[in-house]
């Protein structure tokens, strides 16, 4: 059994961690969470006897190193990521240090903010006849991302787009979506989306950059633009009379 589990602690609401991954904080001896994203309510159930590192002031040396000492002493590791660890959790790095010292591990997914945003607005990604493609991405800033990743080669595809860390260049943003998707293209704002001071700013290319900064909106937010937040849809096939599938026969 892996002593070190990388968690999804879930987009903020402490409800929304699995329950594998809420397990895994209670039995865990060392508990190293992401403190500026993860909130406090959902490592409140770790044991009384359990230390906690806020990984916001370590550095990886300094993380990889609390993971050694707690391993080789035999105590069970919590490594609680924000959202699922698989998107922008910068889990690999460990991993392969990890790796390199033959400690084992594993990995428990999460609820992403994506997703989270999407509930937040009551809205499906995958619309009949809108479309049936989403674009996880993020746009360059400090971090730089690969030339055929740019913002608008993805937006050529005109699909439902999910995009991260970008809000503070909203501006920019709608510059390069406009290159594709038409002015009227309604897009939102979803900042801390679940938690208890989630701020939703609805709008189109053409205004959504002067709501956020009326909202005020600079950080922890999901951008999600495409016509599937529109009115305008196909009803899926699945639940159509006439469809016949393995479980239903169709009807006239």
């Amino acid at each position: 059994m892996s002593s070190i589990k990388f968690i999804g602690a879930g987009p903020g609401d402490p409800e929304l961690i699995t329950i594998k991954g809420q397990k895994a904080v209670r039995e865990a001896d060392v508990i190293i969470y992401a403190g500026s994203l993860v909130p406090q309510a959902v490592i409140e159930d770790r044991k009384a006897s359990a230390e906690v590192f806020n990984s916001a002031s370590m550095d990886l040396g300094e993380i990889i190193n609390v993971m050694k000492k707690a391993n080789d002493a035999g105590r069970k590791v919590a490594r609680v990521h924000t959202g699922d660890p698989s998107i922008y959790g910068s889990i690999r790095e460990q991993i392969e240090e990890l790796d390199k010292l033959n400690i084992t591990y594993e990995v428990i997914p999460g609820v992403s903010s994506f997703v989270a945003a999407a509930a937040a607005l009551q809205k499906e990604f995958t619309v009949p006849g809108i479309s049936q493609t989403v674009i996880c991405t993020r746009m360059e800033g400090r971090t730089p991302v690969p030339e055929l990743e740019q913002i608008e080669k993805l937006a050529a595809h005109k699909t439902s787009m999910s995009i991260f860390l970008t809000v503070q260049m909203i501006e920019k943003l709608v510059e390069k979506l406009m290159i594709h998707y038409e002015a009227t293209t309604p897009i939102a704002v979803i900042q801390r989306a679940s938690w208890p001071d989630q701020k939703i700013v609805k709008g189109t290319l053409t205004d959504i950059a002067a709501k956020v900064k009326e909202a005020d909106i600079t950080k922890t937010a999901m951008i999600l633009v495409g016509d599937f937040l529109g009115d305008s849809y196909e009803n899926s096939l699945l639940y159509a009379k006439h469809f016949t599938h393995e479980y239903r026969e169709g009807k006239k």
